[in-house]
């Protein structure tokens, strides 16, 4: 099966933003306690690792893309 290069990259992105997210969990495990509420750089690590989960999820992510079940011009296009 012949891959498009975007394809290939996109499974690039997903590789590294794994490598990034196994790194911040490392970080995350290793921050010295006892941590405080108001410690910002703690509370940015696990804005970090909230945003590299969306955006793995989001690359792993197959959506739903409608396709119209009548193709002949002026008629509605419906998708079940």
């Amino acid at each position: 099966m012949i891959r498009e290069p975007y394809e290939i990259e996109i499974d690039a992105a997903l590789a590294h933003l794994q490598t990034a997210q196994k790194l911040l969990l490392r970080e995350i495990a290793d921050y010295p306690g006892p941590i405080a509420g108001c410690d910002v750089q703690f509370n940015q690590l696990l804005s970090d690792r909230t945003r590299l989960s969306q955006a793995i999820e989001a690359l792993r992510d197959a959506p739903f893309i409608p396709t119209p079940r009548i193709l002949e011009r002026g008629a509605i296009s419906e998708s079940r």
